[in-house]
């Protein structure tokens, strides 16, 4: 597919190499170029624009007119729900996402017919998943999808690795780490140390 993603935070960068690397068409908007030096890694093999997602000019340039998916990932809501209207509305793309942070903003977006995914919704659900037991998993939706959050103990086999070293199921990524005294890291803000023993992982899959 052909996919756009405005928006090249740490979370934005890492799902568009995810993509990348599942054989996706990726172009990518960053606010500037330092932004995507800092971001983006060498997993990604898409195209990059530069400027603001909701410029509808910058928005032609990054192919908007031609993709089959938008996924709006900025970290600012009212951006990402501006975007993802220009891409409704103005270009007739088939497929539109949208990041919020606020849970009622994203029932107010979901009225107006465009999808989203909730962070705050995300962490909350893993957070709690992980507190039930040493392996548990649980069933959210959002929209028309389901997300499984799957919470266990470090497997032998992925200590001293990075996330980026694991190998994944179709659709599956690792979602957030756990250090022993109990802090969660989400995956996008975590360092780069290779795993250890202690820690638990949560796992996020597309079902």
């Amino acid at each position: 597919m052909n996919i756009l993603i405005a928006g090249c935070g740490k979370t934005g960068a890492k799902l568009a190499s995810q993509l990348c690397e599942k054989g996706h068409d990726v172009s990518i908007i960053a606010q500037s170029r330092a932004h995507a030096d800092t971001n983006i890694d060498n997993a990604f093999s898409g195209t990059v624009m530069y400027g603001i997602a909701i410029d509808q000019s910058v928005l032609k340039k990054s192919g908007i007119d031609t993709c089959d998916v938008f996924i709006a990932m900025t970290d600012d809501d009212n951006t990402n729900i501006m975007s993802a209207q220009l891409a409704r509305e103005i270009f007739k793309v088939p497929k539109i996402l949208a990041r919020v942070s606020d849970p009622e903003k994203a029932n107010f977006y979901e009225d107006l017919g465009i999808e989203t995914v909730c962070s705050a919704e995300l962490t909350i659900e893993a957070v709690c998943a992980s507190v039930r037991s040493d392996y548990s998993e649980r069933l959210i939706n959002f929209g028309s999808h389901s997300v499984k959050f799957t919470t266990m103990d470090i497997p032998k086999e992925f200590i001293g690795c990075s996330p980026h070293e694991i190998t994944y199921e179709n659709d599956e990524t690792l979602f957030a780490i756990i250090a022993p005294e109990g802090t969660l890291t989400l995956v996008g803000d975590y360092d780069g140390v290779p795993l250890f023993k202690g820690q638990r992982l949560i796992f996020s899959k597309i079902v």
